[in-house]
């Protein structure tokens, strides 16, 4: 029982250590990780349709 208090008190002291980020810096972060799944995902369905489109050509 002592192992556990000892290691919830170092938790929390390492929990203070940590400097969080604003809810702008947060919201900032999420979007540009929005906007590059995005991005991400419009290279990806392109690169399926042209890869679909050159088997139906070569497959007949």
């Amino acid at each position: 029982m002592q192992n556990i208090k000892s290691f919830l008190e170092s938790v929390k002291l390492e929990l203070a250590k940590v400097t969080w980020p604003t809810r702008k810096e947060t919201v900032a972060t999420a979007g540009v990780v929005v906007f590059i799944v995005f991005l991400i995902s419009v290279y990806l369905g392109a690169c399926d349709f042209v890869l679909a489109k050159l088997m139906r050509l070569i497959l007949g």
